[in-house]
């Protein structure tokens, strides 16, 4: 298998589809194969290490799910509550589309913001010129004074139209940052605070959070851009308001805020494939495990879950989810799940085989799907 990985992961590096990967496979808990090749800063020449710090950007939703099932199994929350319930902004919303405001039917409830079926949009075509302005009043004072905390944003989102009715069908966007708030609102306690207390600690993940500390900026890999000549330059940007904050930043996006190690991010794959127990710490009840990884759209709902990327999959709980591996092209188990970011680390979990796949980036503007798909299957193949 090393030597098949090894030389496919290389010729990606060389080949310019990745400035830097790390590579982590696992089965039944044990690492069965690691591979670092490129750069965490190419322009000064700095190579990715086992602890190079990445930006997770979207692989923190599952974290973000993680927490919110924590409460649920407690019986602090109902997935079936308002998001009203938590955050009063949310009473009496709008929807927007073309171009046309109409009232909003029904209410928005705790699974449709992990479900993505909310009705909340990112940034872009498919949002309210209102709401595309909101995000760029949070970018652009993200460190400042005034910045926005992610209760306060999560109630401006509150008053921003919907792009369409809830539970309607699916669309990427923004609903897990408002889960961040419910989950401050619920627990009294900052986001990164309760992620710590109920998950980072008991895991050991030790270089995870919303921040990188002055004394490990030395480890943060740079945000490469690819440029449409293959160029890679560093970006400095503040997309989804999430930025190199050196302190805790007053918004902590649930949806794009996290960073991690390749490490760290492992004992948290291997707590879900230990259904909530990592090293005898248990985190979440099996139960609550299985339904975390469980598909949850409906068949209406999934006729909009279509990006080319995902074909054959389904989604639930802030991650995808394998229902046809024929359609995804790919060798892979139905009933594998997980999820990616825009800076481009990829993670998946096998439940069936205890096998677990990590891939750690920081680039954007590229598309890497075919790149994974080629290590996807290289690495089924060896090992399944």
């Amino acid at each position: 298998m090393e030597k098949k990985m090894d030389e496919l992961a290389e010729r990606l590096c060389a080949q310019g589809e990745y400035v830097g990967l790390s590579v982590l496979v696992m089965r039944g808990g044990e690492s069965i194969y690691r591979k670092l090749c490129g750069y965490a800063d190419q322009e000064r020449g700095r190579p990715i290490e086992e602890d190079t710090i990445f930006h997770l950007y979207s692989m923190t939703k599952p974290i973000t799910a993680a927490a919110v099932m924590k409460l649920w199994e407690d019986g602090e929350i109902d997935l079936m509550d308002p998001v009203s319930r938590y955050l009063p902004a949310f009473t009496e919303q709008k929807v927007w589309q073309n171009g046309v405001l109409s009232d909003r039917v029904g209410e928005i409830e705790l699974h449709d913001l992990l479900n993505m079926t909310s009705g909340i949009p990112y940034p872009g075509d498919q949002a309210a010129p209102s709401f595309n302005r909101l995000f760029e009043e949070a970018e652009a004072s993200v460190d400042s004074p005034d910045a926005f905390t992610t209760v306060e944003l999560a109630n401006r989102i509150g008053r921003e139209p919907l792009s369409f009715q809830p539970g309607e069908r699916w669309m990427y966007g923004a609903s897990a940052d408002v889960l961040g708030a419910v989950v401050e609102v619920v627990t009294g306690m900052r986001f990164g605070e309760y992620l710590r207390r109920e998950i980072f600690e008991p895991l050991g993940m030790e270089d995870t959070g919303f921040f990188v500390p002055e004394e490990k900026q030395r480890r943060l890999a740079v945000i490469h851009r690819i440029l449409p000549d293959g160029t890679p330059v560093p970006y400095r940007g503040r997309h989804l308001a999430v930025w190199n904050a050196r302190r805790a930043p007053a918004f902590e996006s649930g949806g794009a805020g996290l960073f991690s190690t390749v490490n760290d991010y492992a004992a948290f794959q291997q707590m879900l494939l230990g259904e909530g127990t990592y090293r005898g710490r248990r985190i979440l009840h099996p139960a609550t495990v299985r339904f975390l990884r469980t598909a949850q759209l409906t068949e209406r709902q999934k006729k909009s879950f279509d990006w080319p990327a995902l074909r054959g999959y389904s989604y639930g709980n802030l991650m995808r989810v394998l229902e046809s591996p024929a359609l995804q092209c790919v060798t892979g188990p139905v009933g594998e799940f997980g999820w990616d970011g825009w800076t481009s680390p990829y993670m998946e979990l096998h439940p069936a085989d205890g096998v677990s796949i990590l891939l750690m980036a920081s680039q954007i503007d590229r598309d890497l799907s075919c790149a994974r798909r080629r290590l996807r299957n290289c690495i089924y193949r060896e090992i399944l």
